[in-house]
């Protein structure tokens, strides 16, 4: 039996570069590899990670295709959503189908750097699909470890505003914070702010006599702090009661947050609604209605669903005087209201048309924030 050159051994390799290593069609077709994607393979004693998936689909795709939304900030180390099918895409008509592979085709490609399309690029494509609170912890992922900025995001949906998630990712933008260190911290801190609460600040130093700490939730108008306890606290059980013996000794109002709790968001928020009236808050209570609920639901509910697209994803818009490429001129004069942050203001009413290669019409005379 001839032997399987070690480069073939650790990971997916592309039929191409077997056959140049002297690995010849009969023994890709035998029983020591298996087929991951068409002239995709790998020894079948390789078990394949998310890594090594995407590098398989890299081989069986053009290399105009690229890592997008989930499964660019998947391969950022963020441990959100599904991880297939992997998500990539491609400028112009590529029809191709690969299993485990959604190809997401666009007229223009976003931004795109060395490994995919940007992680702001990214951020914009999760939104399109994204719970409001989803998109609140991915967008405090990304700008607390410097995967993005805000102004370049602001930027892109501001010079792009008819991509795909660019309305709502504009909505993310006044809710999003490079402080907060955790996912369940930012969780936590959109509850308790769409509950009608006082804004905690996340991760703001505290003094406290000569020791100086940094809270998950501080609430300084009552000097009370909410504080995520994940497993590590529960591992580490002594410093875990320092901290909060800590607190009390200088006069810090203390409410625990925990993995069960973030699993009962209102009774959370009761929690903490609960310790800042016992420091002297006198607000409204929590308010379950439905802004609350805007915060479970999707980014884009309320919007009219934006038409399906035509084989090979091209559209066109036209207006009576004749056709363009692009995004509305509408959409273009909107821009000070993105820069604001005032999605109030954005409403294009231009009489423009988005008609699909399948001859089917859409007014696009509206977009809702």
């Amino acid at each position: 039996m001839r032997p399987i050159p070690d480069e073939l051994l650790s990971g997916p390799f592309h039929r191409d570069q077997a056959l140049a290593l002297g690995v010849t069609v009969r023994m890709l077709d035998g029983s020591r590899f298996i087929p991951v994607f068409p002239r995709v393979y790998r020894h079948r004693d390789h078990e394949m990670s998310f890594s090594d998936q995407v590098s398989g689909a890299r081989l069986a795709l053009p290399a105009e295709a690229h890592p997008t939304g989930v499964t660019r900030l998947q391969m950022l180390g963020l441990d959100i959503g599904q991880r297939v099918p992997l998500h990539f895409v491609v400028e112009g008509e590529l029809h191709l189908a690969l299993p485990g592979v959604f190809l997401h085709r666009t007229v223009k490609l976003p931004p795109v750097d060395e490994v995919g399309v940007t992680p702001a690029a990214a951020f914009v494509a999760l939104c399109v699909r994204a719970t409001r609170i989803d998109a609140i912890v991915v967008g405090d992922w990304l700008l607390h470890r410097e995967h993005m900025d805000g102004d370049e995001l602001r930027a892109l949906v501001t010079e792009q505003p008819w991509r795909d998630g660019a309305v709502e990712a504009a909505w993310v933008l006044d809710h999003l914070t490079g402080d907060a260190r955790s996912l369940p911290e930012s969780k936590s801190r959109a509850m308790v702010r769409f509950a009608g609460l006082p804004t905690p600040e996340p991760n703001a130093p505290i003094t406290l006599g000569e020791a100086v700490v940094h809270g998950d939730l501080w609430f300084p108008a009552y000097r009370c702090v909410g504080e995520y306890e994940g497993e590590q606290h529960q591992l580490d059980r002594d410093q875990y009661v320092a901290d909060i013996e800590l607190y009390r000794r200088h006069g810090v109002g203390y409410v625990q947050l925990t993995k069960e709790l973030l699993k009962q968001p209102r009774e959370l928020v009761r929690r903490v609604h609960e310790a800042l009236v016992l420091r002297g808050y006198d607000g409204p209570p929590p308010d379950f209605g439905a802004g609350w609920d805007r915060l479970f639901a999707r980014l884009s509910r309320g919007r009219s669903p934006s038409p399906a697209p035509a084989p090979g994803g091209g559209l066109t818009i036209v207006q009576a005087a004749g056709t363009v490429e692009g995004p509305p001129p509408g959409l273009a004069r909107t821009r000070d209201a993105y820069r604001s942050g005032d999605m109030s203001t954005f409403r294009p009413r231009a009489k423009w048309w988005i008609t699909h290669r399948s001859g089917r019409s859409t007014p696009f005379d509206s977009v809702p924030a």
